[in-house]
């Protein structure tokens, strides 16, 4: 305690824990469209990337969880503003966008792990539209992430930079594979 590591760890943590969720929340996003590739994924390799979509899906809210733990220990907010969105006193907004976000990831998360809950056309398309939310929430972490705290270092922005343009291009290709497959294009 005397030599400052805990004083470090707080300070690594303070800025780390939010990078480390938008990062372990963006690999999920990417590995949860690589699951549902079929054109070039076998099943076994499907199944395969949705236990790592999982895996980092529960890594991020970890983070997430240290993130806003840590934000309110160390007097950046308040637990009612990291409870109610658009409640902080400072940055209501961009506070609330994260709050929000991770109402949307807790929900998203329950509804995948109980999916089987979800049987028939009707429930499979409230959970596809429940779990596609992500993507929303995603976009609103960013955002919350690149101008709630202090400045991005650049490296920071280089990886959202990253995140994005990978989460972007897969996407696409999943819309464009998937539109393909349902006759809309020749």
């Amino acid at each position: 305690m005397r030599s400052g590591a805990m004083d470090g760890l707080l300070n690594f943590l303070d800025f780390g824990a939010g990078v480390l969720a938008l990062v372990s929340l963006s690999v999920t996003v990417l590995w949860g469209l690589a699951a549902t590739d079929r054109m070039v994924l076998r099943s076994g390799h499907r199944l395969l990337a949705q236990a790592v979509h999982r895996g980092t899906g529960v890594a991020g809210l970890g983070f997430l969880g240290l993130h806003i733990w840590v934000k309110v220990t160390e007097g950046h907010t308040d637990a009612a503003a990291a409870a109610v969105p658009f409640t902080d006193g400072a940055r209501p907004g961009l506070i609330g966008l994260g709050t929000l976000a991770a109402y949307v990831f807790i929900a998203v998360a329950v509804t995948g792990a109980v999916r089987g809950a979800f049987t028939g056309i009707t429930a499979s398309r409230w959970w596809r539209a429940l779990h596609m939310s992500a993507y929303v929430a995603w976009g609103l972490a960013l955002v919350h992430g690149l101008r709630a705290g202090r400045p991005a270092a650049g490296y920071a922005l280089v990886g959202y930079a990253i995140c994005l343009v990978a989460v972007a291009v897969r996407l696409a290709l999943r819309m464009r594979d998937s539109r393909r497959n349902s006759g809309e294009l020749p």
